[in-house]
């Protein structure tokens, strides 16, 4: 026998209590649901009642009674002598016709009794705030290739955390849909010492970059497993689009939810292009592992200024503890790589030649191809010639070598020292980060 009932003494929430006998093998369960407040003793107190009482009852009585005994009726409690005993049935049945035909069940006084059974302790959750939470948007390259390449990732923390996070998303500020629920705090922080630019995909042993981090803990992991993925961040100034990746291998608690990251693996998933001089103390991390996820963004709203409410998913987006932002992505996870290993031959007064190497934004890391994948569906290539921040000349090739020659050179009217940027060119995104070399003579 099974009930459901809501529970008086916590949080109202519905719970189940059961009864069997020790000596009979259950085959079915009987379940009922009652709308009533009932503690645990009371709530047992009832299952153990019917079940008590339907074993009892299978014993039955049918007999005829005289006109002369209307006084009974169906509820009353007789006795009846039984070879063991008077035995105590209540009339269930009544049918008067020229006699009364009585139908009895049999019942006994024992199972109104409760049992020794003690209170259970009440137990309620502490009381948990709807407090604000603080969500970070990052519009990251791919990095595992699974990823929808367009959408951005949401993380989200909160002190106390209230639960899962909802996100309505609206064109305008009004009539919001909801879009995702985030289920996990982020682990998102602050640096507290400048991290200077490093040579990407090699190790940076440099000075430790000390961060303070909310919504859970780090810890160190081999450099195998670092070269397998662990340990992924996200280091940027807050804006939705401009992220480093990079990767730590050691984690040295120094005080109360701060560390001191070393060995560090920096400018992941083409990330290097971006990679400034110097990311300074205040700068937001994320730790990408697995917790922020990607909302949901359809490519045609890429660079479209969307409205987002984000807060606790129990409460209406109404409610004050919603944060309101707006922005627009552009879709990194389209942007191709910078290019490598720019060479420049010849000098001004000669033709100049320029060659690069590709890189791929798709499946780069096999050692099985010839070469990698282009991740596009054309090869082609944005070179400018610049004079510091003055663009000398424009153009394109589908070639990863140019040549400038003499008389483009007079047209221009270049000097030394200049410099050639390259950037390959996607259909989606258009040109990607841009990469130079400097012609000195």
């Amino acid at each position: 026998m099974r009930l459901n009932y809501i529970d008086a003494t916590g949080d109202y929430e519905v719970r189940a209590t059961e009864a069997v006998f020790p000596d009979e093998e259950t085959f079915g369960i009987s379940q009922s649901e009652l709308s009533l407040a009932l503690t645990a003793t009371e709530g047992r107190a009832v299952v153990e009642r019917w079940l008590a009482e339907s074993r009892i009852a299978r014993d039955g009585a049918r007999f005829a009674l005289p006109l002369s005994e209307l006084a009974l009726g169906a509820g009353d409690i007789v006795r009846l002598p039984i070879d063991d005993g008077d035995t105590l049935y209540r009339l269930d049945h009544v049918e008067q016709s020229g006699a009364q035909i009585i139908e009895a069940v049999r019942v006994e006084t024992g199972v109104y009794l409760p049992s020794d059974r003690g209170e259970e302790e009440a137990s309620v959750r502490a009381f948990t705030p709807a407090v604000p939470a603080y969500p970070v948007f990052l519009d990251l390259p791919l990095m595992s290739g699974e990823e929808v390449e367009h959408a951005p990732h949401l993380a989200v923390t909160a002190t106390p955390w209230p639960g899962p996070v909802a996100v309505y998303k609206s064109a305008s500020d009004e009539g919001y849909a909801l879009n995702r629920l985030i289920d996990a705090s982020s682990i998102i922080g602050i640096t507290q010492t400048d991290l200077y630019a490093a040579q990407p995909a090699l190790k940076d042993t440099g000075p430790a970059l000390r961060v303070k981090v909310f919504g859970g803990s780090l810890s160190s992991v081999s450099w195998v497993d670092v070269l397998n993925g662990a340990n992924l961040v996200a280091i940027g100034d807050g804006s939705s689009d401009n992220w480093e990746l990079f990767q730590f291998a050691n984690a040295d608690l120094v005080a109360e939810n701060t560390y001191d990251l070393t060995l560090r693996l920096r400018g992941q998933a083409g990330s290097d292009g971006i990679m400034p001089m110097q990311w300074p103390v205040g700068s937001q991390i994320v730790v990408l592992n697995g917790v922020p996820k990607q909302i949901d963004l359809s490519s045609s709203e890429r660079g479209l200024s969307r409205h987002y409410l984000i807060g606790p998913s129990g409460r209406g987006y109404d409610d004050p503890s919603f944060v309101h932002l707006e922005a627009a992505f552009q879709g990194i996870g389209l942007r191709p790589y910078s290019p490598c290993h720019l060479k420049v031959l010849g000098a001004i007064g000669a033709d100049i030649d320029m060659s690069w190497v590709r890189r791929t934004r798709v499946d780069g890391d096999s050692w099985e191809s010839v070469e990698v994948p282009l991740g596009e569906t054309g090869e082609s290539y944005l070179l400018r010639v610049m004079d510091g921040a003055t663009v000398l000349r424009e153009t394109t090739t589908v070639e990863p070598n140019w040549t400038y020659s003499v008389a483009d050179q007079a047209l221009d009217g270049v000097t030394a020292p200049f410099q050639i940027a390259v950037a390959q060119i996607s259909n989606r995104f258009g040109p990607g980060v841009f990469e130079q070399i400097e012609v000195s003579s």
